[in-house]
């Protein structure tokens, strides 16, 4: 037996086994500070000040969701536009249930970083009606099972977790607020604006204004009466007694209105105002209640005086609304405005979640997108471009997965693994020792996986490992140091993966793409250089037809080798990439001919199986963009197409169109000359003519077919 060959795996066993032997305790597993609306702005407090602290601040997300359709899931043949319609689909559709932020902070006395992870539960809920509409959102079955499984908790997200506004939702907040029409924030009813004069169409409105009118001015009369002589005996009947009660408002005698209609508050409202000009009605919201008033003023400067300081009130109290309402994006205002470094793991579409639910509404370009992005974070790192931009990084990842999860296992086993290094170790560490409340640990497990504050703390750990890779040395590093500035990191920053699949890069400096580093391809299969001009975009074919099939439809109509490949899209959808850009025109002009021809050539085509029910579509790559552009929301491909009122059955390309039509009929003769249409022509009509001489008329109609395809012919070549 030889056992030199097993000495590498023996060695490894015997490692890891001594390494166990001699290392300190498992690491101790305490839970991650968890954030809700009942402890939010005490934690936003203790954030704050680690994040002015910080060198820097990963992040991390739990979302509802990835992709709303298969066919937004992102594929070879996506252009660069396309594959960020397809993030800000995303974004747009599905909801952000977990949001973990976890500053660093480098301590030169430990040497050591110091970790503070948070996990925030994040609910979209309407805390103030900016208007009628609710909150959607899209839930994916495999992301939900996914979060399940790792015991998430819905109901503390779906009860506790913290609510928002975007920039824009406060914006128009405020301006409501300070409108003409606007104190609607506190009462949407009516507030302090005059009303019309309601028509008193019915006995039982006479009636009760009449009502209202006597015991208003008893009112009135009562306190002026008890200014000059002593208290008088009210003789009010006990139902009014039930619904009227004196108060003081704002140092002024007032009468409190109980268990009225909202309409009969209406027509109480018009009585005070048309009938008493020392009665001023009010609407006042307190904390947790509202309060119909109608309030006694002795002149009209102290009903004015009223009146703005009602005003003021609402206004303040809207304010603190407002503020309450914007809730978690008070945590995104932070990390902008202290202009840290942010890090995150594959991370546009976080990035792009950002955008949408805290920022403003997506742009419908990438440009204009990063253009907003670096505005507000002007620095970012993404850990999965600097897993495969490094030579030496890639060999330490040994070619696997450059998940998070991967990743951290590898260049973090201590923690990863919960066994602290020793002296056995000759992998240079950084150090991270993580703080939870009164709780520390530098080797911390919190025992729970797929959390976004735990997965934001591991982003973290796999960035400082990158970094000392990299040939950053923390233990030079000073307080003062910005790594936002570090030279080795620049090249670096800045830089995301729109699609991990084929390698493509967005900088968010520019918003261009961006090609990846030297040493980035080491794990990732070439791919297929693809001419978008030459791709035809394929849909509402059968569906017993498959990709295979379409090709040797189409090489059999334009040449053996003007296919290059099919691409499925769905089951109702392919792409067709040709050798030619020609040949897109010269498809689409031949299928719109044959759709408008019934005689027996196109029955006979090659194409008229691809072409069978009628319901066919072809367009150029661009009619693609248009439908992926869409908000709209379809399983199927074929579905979203005519969702978006793609109504054309062919879609032709500028050109000139006696060149088209000479085109098209020389590809309809060449096809009815191949051996395979001939022979099947042949067979058909033998069969045919046997079978039944009725059929002779058959034979005369492909014969007339002929003949009008000659005609033409000639025509075109005069």
């Amino acid at each position: 037996m030889n056992t030199t060959r097993h000495w590498p795996q023996r060695a490894f066993i015997l490692s890891r086994a001594l390494s166990r032997a001699f290392s300190d305790t498992p690491s101790p597993t305490f839970p991650l500070k968890h954030v809700t609306r009942s402890n939010f702005e005490s934690a936003l407090v203790e954030l704050r000040s680690h994040v002015r602290a910080a060198d820097f601040v990963a992040i991390d997300m739990e979302m509802t969701g990835v992709t709303s359709a298969p066919w937004r899931e992102s594929f070879e043949f996506d252009r660069f536009d396309i594959r960020y319609l397809k993030v800000k689909d995303s974004a747009e559709k599905f909801a952000v249930l977990q949001f973990g932020v976890c500053p660093f902070r480098w301590d030169s006395l430990k040497q050591s970083f110091i970790a503070h992870p948070h996990n925030f539960f994040v609910f979209a809920r309407q805390e103030i009606p900016l208007d009628r509409t609710s909150y959607e959102f899209l839930c994916q079955t495999t992301s939900m099972d996914f979060l399940a499984k790792y015991q998430f908790d819905f109901n503390a997200c779906i009860h506790e977790g913290i609510s928002y506004l975007s920039r824009g939702q406060e914006d128009e907040a405020r301006k409501r607020l300070i409108s003409p029409k606007g104190d609607q924030l506190t009462h949407p009813s009516h507030n302090l604006r005059e009303t019309t004069d309601l028509p008193l169409v019915r006995v039982a409105d006479v009636l009760f204004t009449e009502r209202m009118k006597k015991r208003l001015g008893e009112w009135r009369d009562d306190l002026l009466q008890n200014r000059v002589g002593g208290p008088q005996e009210e003789k009010v009947p006990d139902d009014l007694n039930q619904q009227f009660r004196t108060v003081f408002f704002k140092m002024r005698p007032a009468l409190s209105l109980d268990g009225f209609t909202s309409h009969q508050l209406s027509l109480i409202r018009m009585v005070t105002r048309k009938h008493f000009k020392d009665l001023t009605y009010v609407c006042f919201n307190g904390e947790s209640t509202s309060e119909e008033l109608v309030v006694y003023t002795d002149s009209e400067s102290d009903k004015a005086r009223l009146m703005e300081e009602v005003k003021t009130d609402h206004q303040r109290r809207a304010e603190m609304k407002i503020n309450a309402a914007v809730g978690f994006r008070h945590v995104i205002d932070l990390l902008s405005s202290e202009n840290k470094l942010i890090v995150g793991h594959n991370c546009i579409l976080d990035i792009a979640h950002v955008h949408s639910k805290f920022l403003a509404p997506l742009p419908s370009t990438a440009e204009e997108f990063v253009s907003c992005v670096n505005k507000y974070f002007p620095s970012i790192i993404d850990t999965k471009i600097l897993l495969n931009a490094d030579y030496t990084l890639q060999r330490k990842m040994k070619r696997s997965s450059t998940s998070l999860s991967s990743a951290f296992s590898l260049l973090c086993p201590e923690i990863a693994h919960g066994f602290t290094r020793n002296v056995l170790s000759y992998e240079p560490c950084v150090k991270v020792e993580v703080h939870v409340d009164e709780m520390r640990s530098s080797n911390w497990n919190s025992g729970a996986k797929h959390e976004a504050g735990y997965d934001a703390f591991m982003t973290g750990c796999v960035f400082a490992q990158a970094c000392s890779h990299l040939g950053i040395d923390f233990q030079l590093h000073s307080p003062s140091e910005n790594l936002t500035q570090n030279e080795k990191l620049q090249k670096h920053m800045n830089l995301l993966y729109l699609s991990w699949i084929n390698g493509d890069i967005i900088d968010l400096r520019t918003g261009n793409r961006s090609a990846e580093l030297s040493g980035s391809n080491m794990i990732r299969k070439p791919y297929r250089k693809i001419l978008f001009k030459n791709i035809l975009l394929l849909w509402g074919f059968p569906s017993k037809l498959k990709p295979s099939m379409i090709r040797d439809c189409i090489c059999k109509t334009l040449g053996p080798t003007s296919v290059i490949c099919t691409y499925g899209i769905d089951q109702t959808a392919v792409f067709v990439q040709f050798s030619k850009a020609e040949l897109v025109s010269d498809f689409l002009n031949l299928k719109e001919t044959l759709e408008q021809s019934n005689d027996a050539i196109s029955h006979l085509h090659p194409l008229s199986q691809l072409l069978e029910g009628g319901n066919t579509h072809a367009a150029s790559y661009e009619t693609y963009k248009e439908i992926c552009a869409s908000p709209i929301s379809k399983v199927l491909f074929a579905d979203q197409a005519e969702a978006v009122g793609i109504k054309w059955k062919t879609e032709l390309l500028p050109s000139d169109k006696e060149e088209s039509h000479d085109n098209t009929r020389s590809h309809l003769e060449s096809a009815m000359d191949s051996p395979q249409a001939v022979e099947k022509s042949k067979s058909r009509n033998t069969e045919d003519v046997v079978n039944d001489s009725s059929n002779k008329r058959f034979c005369d109609d492909i014969i007339d077919s002929f003949l009008k395809v000659e005609k033409i012919r000639r025509t075109t070549n005069l």
